[in-house]
């Protein structure tokens, strides 16, 4: 995720004080995203870890969490760089990437860069906001390739409960390239690996709803302007409804809502063309969110 913030000053390297005295421009903290980093890793690897089922919680067993851990901190790392990455091509200052652990299922909350300047023009803002998205499905396809091959068919236990997770499109047309046709009375369980490639193509497509400065807000803003804020408000009141079948997508319309914002900032130069190729780059992150996209993500 690419958040904005349109009142920074543009780039400079001295800023002023309340009394207006030049000094120097901080220096970024690195030493802060290393840190977070550090911890994300202890505790996605934690979580993975708990995915296999052990008697002996030792050093072996904690190691065993990186075959989760290292595919979907890769898939992570991959999307936010690819914002930086285009924001240093646009020379628009923005932040490394900030992992955030997290005591939760997976160990994360996910990662995000700030960017610290107005992005400029439509082009800049569908590179920024596109890099991202589609850098992380094409790291995820290889790990989902692999990590679905590496999975185990098991057979269903109507009596007992467990998680179940949501089939988006691209996890159907794997299982259907490399498990054929799975045998009544059974499914596929997934190896920690595959759960990873999911859980990279689940953010993905979270990150592709257009709405605000969400990744999807601003590839809808680059090629609808202010229109776009239309289909952010549709987009949140569809969110209601589909509460109903998973209660997360209520938390995630309000979080949205308070966090982050329906409308998009505006643009330094709006009125910029943009150019048919980078049409096309949004047509294709619509595709991608259509294959990612998976309306129950957890049921028991």
């Amino acid at each position: 995720m690419a958040t904005e913030n349109p009142q920074m000053e543009p780039q400079r390297i001295f800023t002023f004080d309340s009394q207006g005295i030049a000094k120097p421009r901080k220096k970024e903290r690195i030493w802060i995203n290393l840190l977070l980093f550090l911890l994300t890793i202890f505790t996605t690897t934690l979580a993975g870890a708990f995915m296999v089922e052990s008697k002996n919680y030792n050093m072996q067993w904690f190691l065993g969490g990186l075959k989760f851990s290292v595919p979907l901190l890769f898939i992570l790392g991959i999307h936010e760089m690819g914002h930086y990455t285009a924001s240093k091509i646009h020379r628009i200052r923005a932040t490394l990437p900030y992992f955030i652990p997290a005591p939760t299922l997976i160990g994360t909350f996910g990662a995000f860069i700030k960017i610290k300047e107005p992005i400029v023009d439509r082009r800049a803002l569908m590179d920024i906001g596109a890099a991202g998205p589609l850098a992380g499905f094409v790291a995820a396809i290889p790990i989902l390739i692999y990590g679905v091959i590496n999975s185990t068919l098991v057979q269903i236990d109507k009596t007992a409960q467990a998680m179940r997770l949501g089939d988006s499109l691209i996890l159907q047309l794997a299982t259907k390239a490399f498990w054929h046709n799975i045998p009544d009375g059974y499914e596929l369980f997934l190896s920690p690996i595959a759960f990873a490639a999911w859980l990279g193509f689940f953010v993905t497509s979270l990150n592709l709803i257009p709405i605000g400065q969400l990744d999807g807000g601003h590839i809808a803003y680059a090629m609808l302007g202010a229109k776009a804020y239309k289909i952010s408000r549709l987009m949140f009141l569809l969110m209601i409804p589909l509460g109903f079948f998973w209660l997360g997508w209520i938390f995630w319309a309000l979080l949205l809502l308070f966090l982050l914002g329906l409308k998009h900032p505006p643009l330094i130069d709006p009125n910029a063309p943009m150019g048919k190729s980078r049409k096309i780059v949004g047509y294709i992150c619509l595709a991608v969110f259509i294959l990612t996209f998976t309306p129950v993500p957890f049921s028991m």
